[in-house]
């Protein structure tokens, strides 16, 4: 058989990509680091592992060997952040020249780069675009209406190329070019998300969420106008639209990561024996440094990251923000 689109990851996310996109019939190819995985997927249908209970169409095939991707026009890369530079790694000498949809969310650490600067040194010659916005994994491969952000680094004709073979009728991507913004709005949200969950833990209140979205909300914004995103793309679906979802409900693993941290739990506790990764408590420190660093008020990812790193409580963290000194909603522009 022979595969038009390959998925890079066969985790949750991954997988309902997959199963979304052969949902027309395409053929798709999904690439998983375990060969087990991958013969399982094939015998099975299914990825019990990572998305229980979803049935995987006909047209999705998997495979262990990444250069069965290598002559593939479109692959979805869709590992977890910190692992993407050493998975694209694994690509053939000569490489991968079609184009690369980034689908992690998150900034690598130790270096502080974005996934479009890993992906660009680990595959200097293929075309960068990101996916990203309010998509839970088995809502996605269960066929539910979903809106992602698709932004191209090679604009309109990128755009073109790409938007047919990724919409479907229940997802449907909108254009951008602002591939920062894209991706400063997915990491960003997964630390406030974690805050969020914290927030719930200690049963502070839906006022106290509220809040905390919207002043989360603010320190997106700063970050981001000030790494060149534009304001308008992290209103958008990959921003705003992201940040309400992940900061709302417990399918979200690093809304549930904080859940844990506020009931009590070590980062080390809540994250042990998790087949799924919590984006943002890897990023949370390298973005607080990052704002550090730059100079850019980040108060709640700041917390988060003191509280990932165990040096105060949850309950005392929430009380540090609280008694941070008054000061008028918004920020003066000249």
């Amino acid at each position: 058989m022979s595969a038009g689109i390959g998925v890079i990851g066969a985790g949750a996310w991954g997988t309902a990509l997959a199963q979304s996109l052969a949902g027309d019939g395409s053929d798709v190819l999904l690439w998983a680091r375990e060969p087990e995985l991958a013969a399982r997927i094939n015998a099975d249908r299914r990825n019990e592992v990572y998305l229980p209970g979803a049935a995987l169409a006909e047209t999705v095939r998997a495979t262990s060997n990444m250069a069965d991707l290598a002559a593939l026009p479109v692959l979805l890369a869709v590992v977890p952040a910190q692992f993407l530079g050493g998975v694209l790694a694994q690509l053939p000498p000569l490489g991968f020249a079609g184009d690369l949809v980034l689908c992690a969310k998150g900034i690598e650490a130790g270096t502080g780069r974005l996934m479009a600067d890993v992906a660009a040194q680990a595959v200097p010659h293929g075309r960068i675009a990101v996916l990203s916005g309010p998509t839970f994994a088995h809502e996605v491969a269960a066929g539910l209406p979903t809106a992602v952000t698709l932004a191209c680094a090679g604009g309109d004709a990128q755009w073109r190329r790409l938007s047919p073979l990724i919409a479907r009728p229940s997802l449907r991507p909108y254009y951008s070019d602002d591939v920062i913004g894209a991706e400063i709005g997915g990491a960003v949200k997964n630390v406030l998300a974690i805050a969020c969950g914290v927030v719930d833990g200690l049963k502070l209140g839906q006022n106290a969420r509220a809040a905390l979205i919207a002043r989360g909300y603010a320190e997106m914004l700063r970050f981001g106008v000030a790494r060149g995103a534009r304001v308008e793309t992290l209103s958008g679906l990959c921003g705003l639209g992201d940040l309400v979802l992940t900061c709302s409900s417990t399918s979200s693993r690093n809304f549930s990561l904080g859940l844990a941290l506020g009931q009590g739990l070590t980062a080390a506790e809540a994250l042990s024996g998790k087949n799924s990764v919590a984006e943002g408590a890897a990023t949370a420190p390298v973005l607080a440094e990052l704002a550090r660093r730059d100079g850019i008020e980040m108060p709640i990812a700041e917390a988060v990251s003191r509280l990932l790193e165990g040096k105060v409580p949850a309950g005392e963290v929430v009380a540090q923000i609280l008694s941070r000194p008054l000061r008028a909603e918004q920020e003066q522009r000249s």
